[in-house]
């Protein structure tokens, strides 16, 4: 999440990129993923490959806007963490979110830098026990631009740790490549206001596969009120008179396939 920023030193005492997981050839295999879904779940792997925890990619905010929710694409981090972020309004105090409107260079920020400063709220408190308590500690920002020039991040968080420069170069690229092909399959902040979460991506794929929420209830380990509401909220969300015409407008909009 946007903290305050602090340049990592990039050379890791001690481990080698023998050690460390590879991206592989991930310029073909991005450029072959057709929904957006499909990039959540590349971009899960990804994440869980380079030892983070979880992932957030976002168009970078203006100085007018309050919400990240209203910048993000697509992210996997838990709904609470982002919900607690904007009611707490927190894009405000964010040194991070400055840094990436006035650079093009990775960096990296630590949980306990940003809770040092000052000039936060006392409510701040509670959001920072939020994210020790998912392990959240670090953050790993990468800026991206699509071909048309707009501008993005993709941000990687997880454990502190000190990541070596040929990672950083590589996790830079895989970055730039998915940020792109995010603006090719139509992203969220050119052809929508709506931004859906990993959940109601999920439970509109298994609808359109047939399943009843029963059933998919039983599918994503959910409870089958949960289930029909992440439906009932993302049919709003699509502006869909029922789940079924929420299925088509999704499908229309590239978020399931």
């Amino acid at each position: 999440m946007p903290w305050n920023a602090r340049m990592q030193d990039t050379m890791t005492t001690g481990t080698t990129d023998a050690d460390l997981p590879r991206g592989g050839d991930f310029a073909s295999e991005i450029a072959k993923l057709e929904t957006q879904f499909d990039i959540i779940r590349y971009m899960r792997r990804i994440t869980q490959m380079f030892g983070f925890k979880t992932f957030l990619i976002c168009s970078i905010p203006s100085i007018d806007v309050e919400r990240l929710a209203a910048t993000t694409v697509i992210s996997n981090m838990p709904a609470e963490l982002l919900n607690k972020y904007d009611s707490l309004s927190m894009l405000r105090f964010s040194t991070g979110v400055k840094r990436l409107r006035e650079t093009t260079t990775p960096f990296q920020v630590t949980l306990d830098a940003w809770e040092g400063e000052g000039g936060k709220p006392d409510s701040a408190r509670e959001y920072i026990a939020m994210l020790r308590e998912n392990a959240i500690f670090q953050a790993s920002y990468f800026p991206v631009h699509d071909a048309e020039g707009g501008r993005g991040a993709v941000i990687l968080m997880g454990p502190e740790a000190e990541l070596p420069m040929t990672v950083i170069m590589e996790l830079q690229m895989i970055a730039i490549h998915v940020y792109n092909r995010l603006a090719e399959i139509g992203s969220v902040w050119k052809n929508s206001s709506a931004s859906l979460s990993e959940r109601e991506i999920q439970c509109l794929s298994w609808t359109a596969a047939g399943k009843t929420s029963a059933e998919i209830a039983g599918i994503l380990g959910l409870s089958e009120h949960t289930v029909n509401h992440y439906l009932n909220h993302v049919t709003k969300k699509l502006d869909a008179v029922n789940r079924t015409q929420a299925v088509v407008k999704a499908m229309k909009k590239g978020y399931i396939s």
